[in-house]
């Protein structure tokens, strides 16, 4: 074998032990998930961003977006915690929408969250506003007691088909456990 080889082997080798070490070091080991604990959580949005309280900028063709959000919890159980978010935005200077979700986030094991939520944006004519029923599953590696990274991807589904489409959503949520 050559030198080149060899080394490649072993940068390979390091990259699958560091994995391998974050995934059975990061998991929920200190209560992070247990009854009577809050989980605070900002969300980034890559995709098609509707009715969301994540953080994300846009512009595309001319149009400018943005929001800003915030979600918050509460363990009512281990595991099981409802949840309650806000975000606002602008889409291209105009409008000043106001999202919102209310829903349940549980980790199957203490390390996959699975959340299922209702969320959607207040602006205009309340027949027109886009509502969504989301379902979003993800892995959640824990940095030390309070700390947590989630990835993850949404689907939401259009509740007003009328006026919104379906859409999918990769996130990467930050969250704060006390």
């Amino acid at each position: 074998m050559n030198k080149k080889h060899t080394n490649m082997k072993k940068i390979t080798i390091s990259i699958l032990a560091l994995f391998a070490f974050a995934f059975a070091n990061g998991q929920a080991k200190e209560g992070q998930v247990s009854k009577g604990k809050w989980l605070i959580e900002a969300n980034t949005g890559f995709g098609r961003n509707v009715g969301t309280t994540a953080i994300y900028f846009s512009s595309s063709d001319g149009i400018t977006s943005y929001n800003i959000g915030a979600e918050g919890g509460f363990f009512i159980k281990d595991n099981l915690a409802l949840k309650l978010g806000l975000g606002y935005g602008e889409i291209d200077g105009v409008g000043e929408p106001i999202a919102y979700k209310i829903g349940a986030k549980y980790y199957l094991k203490t390390m996959i969250p699975i959340e299922i939520s209702y969320n959607g944006v207040g602006f205009g004519d309340a027949d027109a506003n886009p509502t969504f029923i989301g379902a979003q599953v993800g892995y959640a590696v824990f940095f030390g007691k309070n700390v947590s990274i989630e990835p993850g991807i949404r689907y939401n589904m259009a509740t007003h088909k009328q006026y919104y489409d379906n859409s999918l959503q990769f996130n990467i949520g930050f969250a704060l456990h006390f």
